[in-house]
């Protein structure tokens, strides 16, 4: 399917700041000239060409649920069989091959630490190979969006998480429901409070609080970066010494072409890294175009790192707040 250029300058306009109102695809395409129809008819061509991967939110790690990236060292002629594997575990939202010994990558992420144990330890029993966790240490940008054209989707500072944070009992319950995305229709809340059994207005008033507190980092379009010709993605990784290792986060962070940036613990001897930055790129040489802005501005080029660029995505979708069922416990 062939989009159009306001289109994509639709889903681009609206990666984030996506109006939390009754009727929000009203609103969404009044500057496009487009009515409330003419607005769902362009997000399920978006959709349908596998560009809109959904309409939800991009939740800060470690504020509700738990999450972990995991890694494996498989042998090439076993790759398919362990991805297929890996794959298969419902907490499991992203998977790919990437261009290292270490070349399995996957993020498991689900309601309870226990529950994303429960999945590494399945993982590791019944492939035979030793998985490699990496939890979050510190998250510098949590972001998952770029920019479709030169002059749109600005990127401003997302403030931290709130101290003052609690969670309310439906914060989980409402996450999950939307971890597929919204529906594509015009009261898509309304839509929502039928199957939760909470009120329309309740339910934007909880994504609304959810956002103040920075739990939500953003709730907007969520977009497959591969079918728009961004296929160089590239996980950049240093060895930074632990006493500076948050003020050269700090400058990666604010490159526009960054799309993660966050530090995790070293796992010697066999991952000696502990920041990571995700940049998606066209070509692997706009790729590493970044990477070399990146050690020009944190003075790191002297520093151990390494490019790992994902050659296969075996699985991407949303994380999930599902409560884990029965077949799901680690009872296989």
């Amino acid at each position: 399917m062939t989009l159009n250029e306001t289109d994509l300058a639709l889903v681009d306009r609206w990666q984030r700041g996506f109006p939390l109102v009754e009727r929000p695809f009203a609103k969404l395409g009044e500057e496009f000239g487009f009515d409330e129809a003419a607005t769902l008819a362009a997000l399920q061509r978006v959709s349908d060409a596998g560009v809109l991967s959904r309409i939800g939110a991009v939740v800060r790690p470690l504020t509700l649920g738990a999450s972990l990236l995991a890694a494996m060292r498989v042998p090439q002629r076993r790759l398919e069989e362990v991805a297929d594997i890996v794959s298969s575990e419902r907490l499991v939202n992203h998977s790919y091959e990437r261009t290292h010994p270490i070349n399995l990558w996957f993020v498991v992420a689900g309601p309870r630490s226990s529950d994303v144990r429960a999945t590494i330890n399945r993982i590791e029993r019944r492939t035979g190979i030793v998985v490699l966790d990496l939890p979050l240490a510190r998250a510098y940008h949590i972001d998952l969006g770029f920019p479709l054209r030169s002059n749109s989707c600005s990127r401003s500072p997302r403030a931290p998480a709130s101290p003052d944070y609690r969670p309310h009992p439906t914060d989980q319950t409402l996450l999950a429901a939307i971890e597929d995305g919204l529906p594509l229709v015009e009261r898509p809340f309304r839509e929502l409070s039928k199957s939760l059994g909470i009120h329309e207005t309740d339910i934007i008033d909880a994504l609304q609080r959810l956002l103040a507190a920075g739990v939500i980092t953003r709730f907007g379009c969520v977009i497959r970066h591969r079918p728009l010709g961004y296929t160089a993605n590239a996980m950049a990784v240093w060895n930074i010494p632990d006493a500076t290792v948050d003020l050269v986060a700090g400058k990666f962070a604010r490159n526009p072409r960054v799309s993660l940036c966050y530090r995790r613990p070293r796992r010697l001897p066999d991952w000696p890294y502990n920041l990571f930055c995700i940049v998606h790129a066209k070509t692997r040489r706009d790729a590493h175009a970044v990477i070399d802005d990146l050690n020009l501005v944190g003075e790191t080029g002297l520093n151990e790192q390494a490019t790992l660029f994902s050659t296969h995505c075996f699985k991407q979708r949303g994380a999930s707040f599902r409560e884990v069922s029965g077949d799901d416990s680690d009872v296989h």
